[in-house]
């Protein structure tokens, strides 16, 4: 919270300095990183009275404007205290950047895991599956071979059925 104080005491005084409007400064935050340039209501909150006393995120408030105002390179003429807020806005900077590219690295690696893991589950998967449909396929054609041998029983029954019925033997010549 002091760092923040600091900061924004450090950002109205410079805004005074260079008779800068908010206009103006929206302007040139707009030249320097669209992306990352704050609304007007937002900027006229950090240019308050007493917005020194109040909580702003570093990174999504502060800083783009301090990129835009607060010249990062030490010179020689700036005095002590100039000096290091310029040093530490610049360390906060690098740190922020040299996290970014890790949590970037770090998400690369995972996603690259993750579709590895993802790659190999799936094999298997596949592998189960194919497995799956080759016994289906075994099965239907035992069931085919099955119902063909069935019917021809059937239909041997269904003659011998057919002789024994139809049999002249049948009433009573072979028992005289």
């Amino acid at each position: 919270m002091t760092e923040t104080r600091e900061v924004i005491l450090a950002l109205k005084q410079v805004k005074d300095e260079k008779n800068l409007s908010l206009d103006k400064i929206l302007d040139l935050m707009e030249l320097n990183d669209p992306a990352t340039a704050v609304s007007k209501t937002t900027l006229s909150r950090v240019f308050s009275k007493g917005s020194e006393d109040q909580i702003f995120r570093y990174e999504t408030t502060l800083r783009p404007i301090a990129s835009v105002l607060l010249d990062e390179n030490i010179e020689n003429d700036d005095d002590t205290n100039t000096k290091g807020i310029k040093a530490i806005l610049k360390l906060k900077k690098d740190i922020i950047d040299e996290l970014e590219n890790k949590i970037k690295t770090v998400e690369s690696e995972e996603k690259e895991k993750y579709h590895i893991k993802l790659d190999e589950e799936t094999a298997k998967f596949q592998k189960s599956l194919d497995f799956v449909k080759n016994q289906i396929e075994l099965k239907d054609k035992r069931i085919d071979h099955l119902l063909e041998e069935n019917m021809k029983l059937v239909d041997a029954n269904m003659r011998l059925l057919d002789q024994v019925l139809n049999c002249p033997l049948k009433n009573g010549g072979c028992d005289e």
